[in-house]
């Protein structure tokens, strides 16, 4: 399913449809206010809340509305066959759109369509473990709850990178592979009391801080037959947040040194309007998990992240040629809500995020002939993430569910909200 056209057009969403896994995928293992290139100069969003002490570049280039704007930039390019690696053909938009609209009708016919979230995967193979969680913290006091729902969160998205060909998960005879299946194994991972030093259902610093290749390979059942990508990176990812939590602003709260502290800023910041807006939940994700990534680029002592280089970007200065995408982040954000939402607390404003930089996406418009690879070598050769023809591929993908989403929306007879 390429599931984040969701966040693009309502964002409540549409459902997956099933794609084809074309060899680009293999081998890599909103809202219409679009800014075009020059027409403005880009600033950060007002209501930012980044700390005071991040330089403004930084800041741009975590700000959503930046995602957009730089993937706009690119695609327009490929509007006027200014790219190297894709041809963009609009003409075929309308009918991927046209069959998004089917697919979406006949799964949801009366447009209940649930967030694209972490929270779905959890009911892979018509389990329905999100009521078993539910049943599992009931004793717990509502705030506790709060928490545990984003310890367990944070670790699944974590730990759902690309789990290769082979890779699987054994539950009660049936076998889930790849994010379904990643989402199955951190789901057991997390209830078993593994990521906790303390209690069931927390993630707690100290065994975020001390998970082991070792823990992962047991809790996902990696052996020689059944191969997990990615083991080390998977393992530093988690390691990471317990790092990132010794500097999480102390409050004294049941929360502290957990990822459930982010449930606690959200919900004091908000306590009196218990509106939250959408934008507010994914700038904490970035301040607080920032340094977790990978370092590729690095701004006066910041780590961007999910942020890669493009001739055809646009900007000025230091984020010249810079397109974030922020994806991981993103999707974890849209994964957050629901448990926000649980707590009583309205979340608003989420046509800010963007739609995702993910292969299942970009293999929709790869598939229905919207971007047509220039060479052979585009689907003949391996590439890395950050290679020119991943990242065009990635900011047409982001740019285009903007663009669908306007077309489905009319077949489907709603509006934005």
């Amino acid at each position: 399913a390429w599931g984040a056209v969701r966040g693009a057009l309502f964002p409540r969403g549409v459902p997956g449809i099933p794609a084809r896994r074309d060899a680009v995928a293999r081998r890599v293992g909103g809202r219409e206010a679009v800014q075009r290139q020059g027409t403005r100069p880009e600033r950060p969003a007002r209501g930012a809340r980044m700390p005071s002490g991040v330089a403004p570049g930084v800041r741009l280039l975590r700000d959503p509305a930046t995602v957009r704007t730089r993937c706009h930039n690119i695609l327009e390019a490929g509007s006027r066959d200014e790219l190297e690696h894709f041809s963009v053909g609009l003409d075929a938009l309308e009918d991927v759109a046209d069959r998004v609209v089917e697919v979406t009708q006949s799964t949801y016919p009366q447009l209940d369509i649930p967030y694209h979230s972490r929270w779905n995967h959890f009911r892979a193979g018509g389990v329905d473990r999100v009521l078993d969680f539910d049943r599992l913290i009931r004793p717990l006091p509502k705030d506790e709850q709060g928490r545990a729902r984003f310890d367990l969160i944070v670790t699944s998205v974590l730990l759902d990178a690309g789990a290769g060909p082979r890779w699987g998960f054994e539950e009660d005879g049936t076998r889930y592979t790849r994010s379904e299946g990643l989402a199955v194994a951190s789901y057991h991972l997390f209830v078993g009391g593994a990521l906790s030093s303390t209690a069931s259902f927390t993630a707690d610093r100290a065994s975020l801080e001390s998970f082991s290749p070792e823990k992962l390979a047991a809790g996902f059942q990696v052996s020689e037959d059944n191969p997990l990508v990615g083991m080390e990176g998977r393992v530093a990812l988690m390691q990471g947040p317990g790092r990132a939590l010794g500097s999480f602003p102390s409050s004294g709260a049941a929360g502290a040194n957990r990822p459930g502290a982010l449930f606690d800023a959200r919900t004091t910041d908000h306590a009196a309007t218990k509106r939250i807006p959408a934008k507010a939940v994914f700038d904490l994700v970035l301040e607080r998990f920032a340094d977790i990534w990978p370092n590729r680029i690095v701004m006066q002592s910041a780590n961007l992240g999910d942020v890669w280089r493009h001739p055809k970007a646009g900007g000025e200065g230091a984020t010249e040629g810079l397109v974030p995408f922020h994806k991981l982040s993103q999707w974890l954000t849209y994964s957050l809500l629901e448990p926000l939402e649980r707590a009583g607390f309205e979340v608003f404003d989420l046509d800010a995020l963007t739609g995702l930089a993910e292969y299942r996406n970009g293999g929709l418009f790869v598939d229905g002939g919207v971007l047509v690879p220039k060479h052979e070598g585009i689907l003949g050769h391996a590439h890395a993430p950050g290679s020119e023809v991943v990242v065009e591929w990635r900011a047409c993908t982001v740019a285009l569910l903007d663009r669908v989403a306007q077309l489905v929306r009319k077949g489907l007879g709603v509006d934005e909200r």
